[in-house]
Order: C-alpha cells, then sequence, then structure tokens
C-alpha cells in the first residue's frame, strides 16, 4: 500500500489475467473507448502469453480490489547500442480517483522495472490540450516536441 493513499502498485505477470482484464475496462472508461478495450479482447491463452513476455510491461493501480490505474508499455530493444528503451503506451486513472498521486507512483513503479530491463529511458507522448497529461509528464521528464504520423500498412 502507498502510505497515505489507499492504493497498491504492481506489475502484471502471467498470472494476473483477470487483473489485466480489468485494467482494459479502466482504460476503456477512461478513454471513452469501451469498444476499443473490451469490445473483442483477446483469449486468456493470449494475454498470458503477453503478460510473461518481456517485453510487454503492465502497471496496474488497486484500491481495495477495483483496478483505479494502468500503464501499458513496451520493452524495445535498441540496434545502435545494447540497450533498450520503454515506451508507454497507455497511461490512466479512473477518474474518480485522480489527483491522488496513482499516476505519478506508477512511473515510479516503471522506473524500477526500467532498471531492472535494462532500459536507458522511459518515453511517452501526450496529446496537445491533454493538460494533465502534459503537467504530469513535465513534472517528470524531459519535453520534446516531435511530430507523429500514423502510417497504414499495405492494403488499407
Amino acid at each position: 500500500m502507498n502510505g497515505q493513499h489507499a492504493f497498491l502498485i504492481k506489475e502484471l505477470s502471467g498470472e494476473d489475467i483477470s487483473t489485466m482484464r480489468d485494467m482494459l475496462a479502466m482504460f476503456g472508461e477512461a478513454f471513452k473507448e469501451q469498444a476499443t478495450y473490451t469490445g473483442a479482447q483477446p483469449s486468456d491463452f493470449y494475454l498470458k502469453e503477453l503478460l510473461s513476455d518481456g517485453s510487454f510491461v503492465a502497471v496496474a493501480a488497486k484500491s481495495e480490489s477495483k483496478v483505479v490505474g494502468g500503464i501499458a508499455a513496451y520493452l524495445l530493444p535498441k540496434f545502435e547500442q545494447a540497450r533498450a528503451e520503454i515506451y508507454i503506451y497507455d497511461l490512466a486513472v479512473d477518474e474518480v480517483h485522480r489527483r491522488r498521486g496513482i499516476a505519478t507512483a506508477m512511473i515510479e513503479a516503471l522506473k524500477k522495472i526500467a532498471v531492472a530491463k535494462g532500459a536507458y529511458v522511459i518515453y511517452v507522448q501526450a496529446d496537445h490540450g491533454d493538460d494533465a497529461a502534459i503537467a504530469l509528464y513535465t513534472k517528470l521528464g524531459v519535453r520534446e516536441d516531435v511530430l507523429h504520423f500514423d502510417i497504414p500498412p499495405a492494403g488499407r
């Protein structure tokens, strides 16, 4: 448990499929994209494999038995040096639990995971207008203004 706050931060493993499903539902609600996160969830086998694979990192924040926050991140091995980066793909905190230090605590846990996995940096993107995310990431890291492009695969 986190001292003054009643939440527990945990890195998920292949045994945490139920918690991962709860985290997916929380992401759907937080991002208002329920269909994306709960409409076609993968099988238990897929989630177990994903959570057991060292290239995917899931961190959940729980209050009592409810998932109230989560991070989904990827370990990306580099080619120019024998090192890796961690990319935070999704980070969310349930609306009623925001402003309690949960996101910061999850990122602090991810920093320790990054060291254990040999990552030299953690990076994340934030959308213009997402002032809360921008403030959080500015507090924790160095801002780089970059452009993001989505390139569809062939045939799409």
